[in-house]
């Protein structure tokens, strides 16, 4: 975690959720060696587990409370979903890629994060999660070319969306999406940091529309 801190990853209780999940656990016997690396790894069918800097970095920005309900979109190796489920009161994640939801599944249970936890499907996350919405955080691990209407329409009042945002071939950025407490419910946007994501798929993929 020291290096966590070195990288400016400040919330202690993110920091402690990170300690806790291990990354290992998540990745392909093949890159179990290079598992606490702090580089994005190959999960297979052409998706990554990001590296920690950058799921610490998202889910800083995200600031998950121990009430809050969350939902993610993109399961991937479940490794983003785990460290969402230490920090929030239940998670629900999406993933398009059957195979890879499956193995996620798996993962998941074995590490101890059952259904009162974390609630898994498999489907199209551009329509996000409606029957369970709202969601005080909304996290989205690949990059549409533009944010998905429904997600800001199922964030809660105050309410945040941290999601990459940008072209399959070229730059990226994430971003912070709040949801105003007001009447209005308008949003503010906040831009983080230059990024690299793997591209959304389903709906919010630019020849599926």
């Amino acid at each position: 975690m020291a290096e966590l801190r070195r990288d400016g990853i400040a919330n202690e209780r993110v920091l402690s959720a990170m300690e806790r999940v291990p990354r290992h656990a998540f990745v392909p016997e093949e890159q179990k060696a290079r598992a606490y690396a702090n580089e994005p790894l190959s999960i297979g069918y052409g998706q990554t587990i990001s590296q920690p800097i950058v799921v610490a970095a998202m889910t800083e920005a995200a600031a998950p409370g121990p009430k809050d309900k969350c939902l993610e979109i993109g399961t991937g190796s479940g490794y983003q979903a785990a460290v969402l489920a230490e920090l929030c009161q239940k998670v629900y994640s999406i993933e398009y890629l059957e195979p890879l939801a499956q193995a996620a599944e798996q993962s998941l249970r074995r590490a101890g994060y059952d259904e009162r936890r974390l609630v898994l499907r498999t489907g199209d996350g551009y329509g996000g999660w409606p029957e369970s919405a709202p969601f005080d955080v909304v996290l989205v691990t690949a990059a549409p070319e533009s944010v998905p209407r429904p997600l800001l329409d199922q964030l809660a009042p105050g309410g945040r969306l941290v999601i990459p945002v940008g072209p399959r071939q070229g730059a990226q950025e994430l971003e912070l999406w709040v949801r105003s407490s007001a009447p209005d419910g308008g949003f503010t946007r906040t831009p983080l940091m230059a990024v690299r994501f793997v591209p959304f798929l389903g709906e919010g993929e630019p020849h599926r529309r």
